[in-house]
């Protein structure tokens, strides 16, 4: 599992390394726009269920820790469904890589 740590006080949220790689690649492509936008995703049953958002802005430090060593190939289906997800107004949203057509 990587990590990635949001904020000054380093929030730190979950992610298959598969799930992290394609945020960061859409994650860094907004934030390089100067685009800010909401990122949420499911809490685990073992967490207590539910949903978590935060707010991303060009200003918050973001870092993201992979837990293996070597690199994710990328989906890119996936990762331009994420990057239209990131554009409307509820947000990036974490959706399951077979999941591509949810919300369309």
């Amino acid at each position: 599992m990587g990590k990635l740590y949001y904020g000054a006080a380093r929030y730190e949220v979950e992610f298959e390394d598969r799930v992290l790689a394609h945020l960061q690649l859409v994650m860094t492509g907004k934030l390089r726009r100067s685009e800010a936008f909401l990122l949420s995703w499911a809490i685990s049953p073992e967490r207590g269920s539910g949903r978590s958002m935060v707010w991303i802005h060009p200003t918050t430090d973001l870092h993201f820790e992979f837990a293996g060593s070597g690199r994710p190939s990328v989906n890119r289906e996936w990762l331009e469904r994420l990057a239209i997800l990131a554009n409307t107004a509820t947000g990036l949203y974490v959706t399951p890589e077979g999941d591509l057509q949810a919300d369309k």
